[in-house]
């Protein structure tokens, strides 16, 4: 069998490009994008990529050039996921609640070619260009700014410009017989992506087309996708490329349904109007549908499939979202594995259980998409598998053609992360008996008392379950005997239902609500009632700033146990105001 040809007509280079040539030639007449009074086919979305690539070319971007964008999820910032890698360049999508110093860092680590921005956010980008420019007189690292083009509103254009250039014109101008950019190898990058640095520095992660590739057909599988799904992008965008749906959308030939802003009103809205069957998003989310106001709510024709991932979704708040009409799926990934590696794939044994069962299942990660060669729990010191018993932890591994080929201009971070053959997540976790993974916490984040583990995730989906508590967030502080102990940050519920028992919330009611349902050695020694919990402009909860607060206190036990009775909410302001300080 050695003498059998490779050639053309049976080896192609793998790239999610593909997906779109395929919709406009399948679904040509299919609406491809909606934003409210705008709207194309797959013929149409084709044609206009073609068209952007090659006004893109006739800029002098060249092979592997990176090309920013900072926008919301509009129709432009979908088309450049396509048009991007048609001219051969890298699309770099920048998180647009970002500050201008964050933003000035990016371009000039990426070294940016074209910057588009948003017409919303040229005032930021300007802060961003002047700092830059700041930068390069001091430093003169870099030749030249990026060149800026403004995508006005494609809806009602307000004639906005920081230069000559708007990214309509761009379309409009460019050549519809554009041939884009062929790909000689599936190895080289189609994009970059920041991430949020959780938990450290962010870093340029650099994802391939063969990966970007694998990863979307992995998803939608993993997920049962079928063809013309409506998907509705409460997911930016710029969040490892929607999770790679901004290609798997074209692939199933649906139909995306762009929002600028995610607010329950505008959630609703969308889902009623476009009777919309798909969305994904990160559980704050949940929070935002769930408080929404009876005016704002609309009637959900048909069960709306959600696939949800950033952080854990307690089971609690899986009850509460379920049954307004949408069925969840959990996922597990993070920036380095292109977005969603694990998926919680139901299985259909489970549905006699009780619908508390059915969510303690659903909150955990499952198994990995078909993308990954192998996941594992490993002991560090060992490099050993843990047992599959759900109870003892290690550190989740992973390794197959959905992680990404590195980090850019940075060796040493890409083969630290790359050890011993596996990619480590730095999150810690178990396996169930039935090979289904369950993350426990950040490696961080775990906390040591008296010898013991305590993950922080499980204090955590305790203190969700709690009818008044909205968002809860578990971390170490000082212990005099057991070194360290669990201190609880917590937000509380201020719907309609519970807002008349708001202010009657205390920290001995919370702590003796966790006594009922934890083991003693895992309840919070103390429970910090704040207005708002600390979070990445990815709506992820920065513990690194709540472990900081939490350093400042230390538990005495004694006179724990013999202070005032009503430490209520209302009467914790001083607490909120020396936390604020901290």
């Amino acid at each position: 069998m050695d003498n059998l040809p490779k050639c053309r007509a049976n080896y192609t280079i793998l790239t999610p490009l593909t997906f779109l040539m395929r919709a406009s030639a399948s679904y040509a007449n299919r609406t491809s994008v909606i934003h409210e009074g705008t709207r194309f086919t797959w013929s149409q979305t084709y044609d206009r990529c073609r068209r952007l690539a090659s006004s893109l070319r006739a800029l002098n971007i060249a092979k592997n050039d990176v090309v920013s964008v900072l926008a919301p999820n509009i129709p432009a910032m979908y088309e450049m996921h396509f048009a991007v890698p048609m001219a051969g360049a890298v699309l770099n999508t920048i998180n647009h609640r970002l500050n201008a110093a964050n933003i000035a860092t990016i371009l000039q680590h990426s070294e940016a070619k074209v910057f588009f921005v948003d017409y919303e956010f040229v005032s930021k980008a300007k802060d961003a260009l002047r700092l830059l420019m700041e930068e390069k007189d001091q430093t003169e690292q870099y030749s030249s700014l990026p060149l800026v083009i403004v995508i006005d509103d494609i809806n009602n254009p307000t004639g906005i410009r920081l230069g000559e250039l708007e990214y309509e014109q761009m379309v409009h101008h460019g050549n519809p017989n554009y041939l884009p950019e062929e790909i000689q190898d599936e190895w080289s990058p189609i994009t970059l992506n920041y991430t949020s640095g959780t938990t450290s520095e962010p870093k340029g992660v650099v994802y391939s087309h063969r990966g970007a590739y694998l990863s979307t057909l992995s998803l939608i599988l993993g997920w049962e996708m079928g063809s013309e799904p409506v998907y509705l992008w409460t997911l930016p965008m710029f969040h490892c490329n929607g999770w790679t749906f901004t290609w798997g959308v074209a692939a199933r030939g649906g139909t995306n349904i762009c929002i600028r802003n995610t607010a329950a009103s505008d959630i609703y809205r969308a889902i009623n109007l476009y009777n919309v069957t798909h969305m994904c998003c990160a559980p704050i989310i949940f929070n935002i549908i769930l408080g929404a106001k009876p005016s704002e709510k609309r009637v959900i024709k048909s069960p709306v499939n959600i696939l949800t991932g950033g952080a854990p979704p307690p089971a609690s708040l899986l009850e509460k979202i379920e049954p307004l009409g949408f069925h969840v799926t959990h996922a597990y990934g993070l920036t380095e594995a292109t977005g969603p590696a694990l998926v919680c794939e139901w299985q259909k044994k489970w549905n006699v259980l009780p619908k508390r069962e059915q969510s303690m299942l659903k909150a955990r990660q499952g198994v990995s998409v078909l993308t990954l060669a192998d996941v594992d729990v490993k002991n560090l010191e060992t490099m050993e598998s843990v047992v599959r018993d759900g109870k003892t932890m290690g550190e989740i591994m992973l390794k197959g053609s959905g992680i990404m080929m590195g980090y850019f201009k940075d060796k040493e971070a890409t083969a630290k992360a790359f050890g011993d053959g596996w990619f480590r997540t730095g999150d810690v976790g178990v396996i169930h008996k039935d090979g289904y993974l369950e993350i426990k916490d950040r490696s961080k984040d775990v906390i040591i008392s008296g010898g013991e583990n305590i993950s922080s995730v499980e204090v955590e989906n305790v203190l969700y379950s709690h009818p008044k508590v909205l968002e809860a967030a578990v971390v170490a502080m000082p212990h005099p005997k057991w070194g360290e102990s669990p201190c609880a940050f917590v937000t509380l519920n201020k719907n309609e239902e519970v807002k008349s028992d708001f202010c009657c919330v205390t920290e001995d009611e919370i702590i003796t609500y966790c006594r009922k349902n934890l083991p003693h050695f895992m309840v919070p020694k103390m429970v910090v009632f704040m207005e708002d919990l600390p979070k990445t402009l990815t709506g992820k909860i920065q513990k690194f700033e709540l472990r900081a607060k939490a350093k400042c206190f230390v538990v005495n036990d004694e006179k724990k146990n013999n202070k005032k009775p009503n430490n209520q909410v209302n009467h914790n302001n001083d607490q909120i105001m020396a936390l604020s300080r901290l």
